[in-house]
């Protein structure tokens, strides 16, 4: 065994609680546990790291992971922390989803070596599809009583709640679909532990139970703690919604700028748990950081490793690039290298005007670019005296009056970037 996994997780700040005899149980030899996935979406988000990071942690410590997509489940709703049944998917679209997540979750885990404790993604749908509902109740459902599915936190938060919608007797039955899933893995691949977070440990305490009551066996529970911000607000949202692994949905810029942006009692909590850093270079960095907190060492690192983690060593490099075009030392080159998802991600926020490209025909002046044609500066004066004080770039290099801007200027054939000093940007859009 590479190392003590409970042990891993204590210091990092990822264990909650896990049901007596499960650290004991892991140190007896190779085990295999699973994390569920729901597959609502065609990508993780960074809510689904810490389970994920969980998998990986396990992997090396010598154990076998399984990471469980939810097929049937996501086609019922899980209640736990919700207010409001969700929508149900299809199974082409589930398929799709399994796919998608299996791609991002190969970043993490080891699926194809040969190694015996080698990953395994299964889909819950496989062995709910041809199961009867008069066999899953007689088989499973009698194994389990009413009082004890209503004494579960999930289910009687949802019932005391005041929402009028209450809870459905679908949403009502999914602890016991979980609960089943840890039974068929425990009967079939062996797998006698389960793990997810805090909120999960009534579901997975079910089928701990169906376990002991079905096979006579026993099953372990194991939860990480749910992930708060500092100042109370939620993990992994911005107003733009969900932090997103697919660059598609979240582009690397963004997503790098959501932990540069962390405080800074946030990136010493996140970085144990986030990256896989060793204790001794963790502690060394919180020192510097400590003596130098307004150089963010902690959060470059944690951004750094979380980016190239997720993404790649080039969208890392891209994202440090991009972070500098805004207010540091960045150069036309690296202006034009943007594609355009994420120069709009960079500029968000930053004025702009609409310009018809006709303008660019003849080159459109600079006094009209500042201020006649745009109103970037309140005149055109104060355009005149900026251009003489030699502070006014088009694209990262500086201009004089007499610069006219034309279809060369154009990025991605349609911005053209003003900056007045460090500070001050503008964006033409040529349409």
């Amino acid at each position: 065994m590479a190392n003590n996994f409970v042990e891993e997780l204590k210091w990092r700040g990822m264990l909650h609680d896990a049901m007596p005899g499960t650290e004991e149980h892991l140190l007896s030899g190779m085990q295999s546990a699973y994390v569920g996935i729901d597959p609502t979406a065609d990508s993780l988000h960074i809510g689904h790291l810490v389970s994920v990071m969980m998998l990986r942690h396990f992997q090396l410590a010598g154990h076998k992971p399984y990471a469980l997509v939810g097929g049937a489940t996501g086609m019922i709703g899980d209640p736990s922390g919700k207010s409001a049944e969700r929508n149900l998917l299809n199974e082409t679209t589930l398929r799709y989803n399994q796919e998608a997540l299996k791609a991002q979750l190969t970043r993490f885990l080891d699926f194809d070596s040969d190694a015996e404790n080698s990953a395994v993604l299964v889909n819950n749908y496989d062995w709910m599809k041809d199961f009867s509902f008069l066999d899953f109740i007689r088989d499973v459902g009698k194994h389990i009583t009413v009082n004890y599915m209503m004494a579960k936190d999930s289910v009687k938060k949802r019932l005391s709640s005041e929402a009028k919608e209450g809870m459905s007797f679908t949403e009502f039955t999914y602890q016991l679909v979980q609960g089943y899933d840890f039974l068929y893995l425990y009967q079939n691949h062996n797998c006698t532990l389960q793990m997810g977070g805090s909120d999960q440990w009534g579901n997975i305490t079910t089928g701990t139970e169906l376990i002991r009551r079905i096979s006579g066996g026993k099953g372990f529970a194991l939860t990480c703690p749910l992930i708060t911000k500092a100042d109370g607000t939620k993990f992994g949202k911005t107003e733009g919604g969900n932090i997103w692994l697919d660059a598609h949905r979240t582009s690397p810029y963004k997503f790098y700028q959501y932990w540069l942006n962390t405080t800074d009692a946030d990136a010493e909590k996140y970085i144990k748990i986030f990256t896989f850093l060793s204790k001794e270079e963790i502690e060394t960095l919180v020192g510097e950081h400590q003596e130098t907190p307004g150089l963010r060492l902690l959060q470059k690192k944690l951004a750094e490793e979380v980016t190239q983690m997720v993404h790649s060593k080039e969208d890392l490099e891209h994202a440090v690039q991009a972070s500098s075009i805004l207010f540091g030392r960045s150069t036309s080159e690296a202006l034009r290298q943007l594609d355009e998802k994420t120069f709009m991600d960079v500029f968000e926020g930053v004025p702009q005007a609409e310009i018809s490209k006709s303008e660019l025909e003849n080159g459109l002046d600079m006094i009209g670019a500042l201020a006649a044609k745009t109103g970037f500066l309140a005149s055109n004066g104060e355009a005149r005296r900026e251009l003489k004080q030699n502070s006014i770039s088009v694209n990262k290099e500086k201009v004089k009056e007499d610069y006219l801007i034309t279809t060369e200027d154009l990025i991605n054939d349609k911005f053209v970037v003003l900056q007045k000093g460090k500070r001050n940007n503008f964006v033409l859009i040529f349409s």
